[in-house]
Parts: structure tokens; sequence; C-alpha cells
């Protein structure tokens, strides 16, 4: 990239404002999972599996709730990040931000699925970073639906489940105001940068399922916030394509 491509739009990578960095899919990266994705979004890579349990959790059994249950969890290893990042195992407990993030991911595909017609069955979603470089939890919730897409997939083809419980593509991306400038898919150099943060969920059908906006050093005009959100939308837009062909190779 050139000094002056740079100078032009002003991002470090030389992306217009709402171009996303290249997104892709390797399915499968997990055998023992009954369906996975590996995720390669910029610099950031994470894996997504999906396992199923043939049981759903104690709460819904004595409140007689209907349908299964999905849940996710979260981590980064520790050489995800340049100064290693300590594993929750050593500290004795899961840090509040990776609680909030695994929360975020169960609550994102949750919305993606109709939970009677798992059965009583839960879904766990595993997303593990390999190498984060910002997004990280877009990238997960992004990556987790195609590992859940293509484990529903395998177990209708084995007869355990019926009907598709499928009622939504999900997906996520970051967006914020970096250098006074409304961007897309923000990296870790304009993350640490911005005088606004925000991640946006949503479903194939243009509903948002969650908004987190935050001004890190800044406040936001509400025309701001419209740019955002339209940057947003038209990067998920790229984003459910991505995930459809991704479903579709298998």
């Amino acid at each position: 990239m050139s000094e002056e491509t740079q100078k032009t739009n002003g991002r470090p990578d030389g992306r217009a404002p709402g171009e996303l960095r290249p997104v892709r899919f390797r399915n499968h990266i997990a055998p023992n999972a009954t369906g996975s994705t590996l995720i390669e979004w910029g610099d950031t890579r994470v894996i997504c599996g999906v396992c199923m349990e043939e049981n759903v959790p104690r709460w819904m059994k004595e409140q007689r709730v209907a349908g299964g249950w999905l849940t996710a969890e979260y981590s980064m290893l520790p050489y995800s990040t340049v100064a290693r990042k300590g594993r929750d195992s050593t500290r004795g407990k899961v840090d509040g931000r990776s609680t909030e993030i695994q929360r975020l991911i169960g609550r994102s595909l949750r919305a993606a699925i109709d939970l009677k017609k798992l059965g009583q069955r839960t879904v766990w979603i595993d997303c593990d970073v390999l190498q984060a470089d910002g997004g990280t939890r877009t990238a997960s919730i992004t990556g987790a639906f195609v590992a859940l897409r293509l484990a529903i997939a395998k177990l209708m083809s084995e007869g355990k489940i019926k009907e598709d419980p499928i009622v939504n593509a999900v997906a996520a991306v970051s967006v914020g105001i970096v250098n006074g400038a409304a961007c897309c898919d923000l990296p870790y150099v304009e993350d640490v940068a911005a005088a606004v943060d925000m991640n946006l969920v949503m479903t194939g059908a243009g509903e948002f399922i969650e908004v987190q906006g935050t001004g890190e050093t800044a406040t936001f005009t509400p025309d701001q916030l419209t740019e955002m959100l339209a940057l947003g939308k038209a990067g998920i837009g790229q984003l459910l394509k991505l995930q459809e062909a991704a479903v579709a190779e298998g």
C-alpha cells in the first residue's frame, strides 16, 4: 500500500470506510465437533465448534420448559495476543470480558434458532481465538452461525432432527469513529484509537439483535450513529453472503 493510498482514505490498511477485511471460512476444522469452522477475518482467527448434548439444563426440566437450549463459551488462547494471555483455568475463573462475550454469542445465536424444534438437547458453541487483531466477538458470532448451520445439517441428515430449526441467519460486525470518520470492521490498531466503538449483531432479515455502542473518548451525534449503522448493515449484508457460500460448500 502506498503512502498516498493511506493518506487518501485515512485507514492504516488503505480500506474504504465500509470495506471489510478479507473473510474466509475453513469448515470441518474440528472433526470431533458436530459442526465447525475456522473463520479468518483479516488477521483475526477464531475456531468455532458446535457440539450437541442429549440433555437440557436442570432449570429447564424443573420449569418444564419445552424444547432445547443453546449456550456458548469463548476463550482467547495464550498466544492469540502479542503479550501472552494467561489461561482462565490458571486464574481459577473466567474474566469479565470473556463472560460478557460468551453471553453475547449465546444471545445472538439463540436468535437464529427455534429451540422447540431442537428437541431435548443442548447446543454448545465453543469459540476459541487463535489470533486476535480486533473484532474477535464479531468474528465468533459470524463463524458460530456457519458452524451451527453445518451441525444442524448433519443432525438432519442423520434423522435426529426432523424439521430445520434455523429461523434466521446471524452475523456481526464492528463499526466506530476513527480520526473523526465512521469506519466499518476495525482492526486492533483502529479499535484502540477509536473515539467511538460499536458492535452490531443482525439477522438476515435486517433486524437488530444487539447494538453495543460506547463513546470511548468522545460523544457521537445522531448523524454519526446513523452513518455507523448504515456502514454496519452494509457490512453484515456482505457477511451473510459469505456465510451462505461457506455453508453451501458443506
